[in-house]
């Protein structure tokens, strides 16, 4: 066997596929084509659990590009006849928001190495051939499994056979149309609409793009690698319909259907944020999380009841009446209820004990009609004045 640089991903993928062979040996048939499916299931899934931050980043590489598409349209626009200068603000702009255009693109290309990898073992297997660790009697036993009548080497155009055509045909469609589903999913659900960017018609493009083109390559795809493809893209709808449910994009239509059944919860702030505690918006929230909604309860309506309590603002004719009128604090007959409780004089506020005794005693020696706080000029003594001498 001519080495490869290929031969590490060769032995890498054939060991997986062995190692899951074995187990589902003890349940199916071992030349049969559901543990040999299975197992090539299994890998996939295996492979995907491992992918599982770089989707992650994928995701915030996808929401950054679609928010940045306004300033993208804008220097294009503006450097339209200066291709340097509009690549090198481009630059600067996806260092600013932190992203690229082939963030997205990321769990495709970590994923092209091992299909190609399994594409090579398929290969081989149909050829009789040893690769990686499958050989001798797994070689034989790999030869022989079939998946609903077709070999797992065979292929649409390689199989005079009508019955693998038929299977491979079948699995070509399904594997187009959960390609066409997720990226519809997305489209519809999980972008925000409300803003018209050169982003969104490429998504829509790659929505019809992506399918069609898988659908031409399947001719040419063994069996074992269409499990591989139908398995990845029924992991990434279902990857992706929990990020929609539980994560979606701010101004989609996911994101107004997760408002409504948090507020439906209880678990919606009135600012519009998340009340956390909760795992995957199934279980009820935690008790710090019942305590740091009571606690901001209790902060507005403590906020609402200072504000009720604030004293209205008094005229200066009313508070003249306040220290002319009624001297002793009792409101006016004419005043009524409220504004007597707003003019009342600061007497009736309860102040040091000692000084509230002395402050009675001057009210009540003071006359009626005499105004508070107004000092009586002292009498000169010696009488009253002699007339003037005419």
């Amino acid at each position: 066997m001519t080495f490869s640089f290929l031969n590490p991903l060769y032995t890498a993928v054939s060991w997986i596929i062995v190692q899951f062979h074995s187990l589902y040996s003890h349940i199916f048939n071992p030349d049969g084509g559901w543990a040999w499916g299975l197992a090539i299931a299994s890998m996939v899934v295996v492979i995907r659990i491992c992918l599982i931050p770089l989707f992650v980043k994928q995701i915030k590489a996808t929401r950054a590009m679609q928010a940045i598409q306004p300033k993208m349209k804008a220097i294009q626009e503006r450097y339209k006849n200066d291709r340097q200068r509009q690549s090198e603000e481009m630059m600067k702009l996806y260092k600013e928001a932190g992203t690229n255009p082939f963030s997205s693109c990321l769990p495709i290309i970590v994923q092209a190495p091992f299909f190609t990898a399994l594409y090579g073992v398929l290969a081989k297997v149909a050829k009789g051939q040893d690769i990686g660790v499958i050989h001798g009697d797994l070689l034989v036993s790999a030869g022989k499994a079939h998946i609903f009548g077709a070999p797992l080497s065979a292929t649409f155009v390689g199989s005079p056979e009508t019955s693998v055509k038929i299977v491979t045909a079948v699995m070509i469609i399904l594997m187009s149309l959960s390609q066409f589903v997720t990226q519809r999913q997305l489209m519809t659900k999980n972008v925000d609409l409300s803003v018209k960017t050169p982003f969104m018609q490429q998504q829509k493009m790659l929505m019809y793009v992506f399918p069609i083109m898988f659908a031409v390559m399947g001719i040419n795809f063994p069996v074992g690698v269409l499990v591989y493809w139908l398995t990845t893209n029924v992991w990434s709808m279902g990857q992706q319909l929990v990020v929609i449910h539980n994560n979606p994009t701010p101004g989609s239509k996911a994101f107004e259907e997760r408002q409504a059944r948090l507020k439906k919860a209880g678990r919606l702030r009135p600012d519009g944020t998340e009340i956390k505690g909760a795992l995957w918006g199934m279980l009820p929230p935690s008790k710090a999380a019942v305590s740091e909604a009571a606690s901001a309860a209790a902060v507005v309506e403590e906020s609402v009841q200072v504000r009720r309590q604030q004293p209205r603002r008094q005229s200066k004719a009313q508070r003249q009446q306040a220290g002319v009128g009624q001297p002793t604090g009792e409101p006016d007959k004419d005043t009524p209820v409220e504004e007597a409780a707003d003019t009342a004089p600061s007497d009736s506020v309860p102040s040091d004990s000692g000084a509230k005794p002395a402050a009675a005693k001057q009210a009540a020696a003071k006359p009626a009609g005499t105004k508070q706080g107004t000092r009586q000029q002292p009498k000169r003594g010696g009488g009253q004045r002699p007339k003037k001498k005419s």
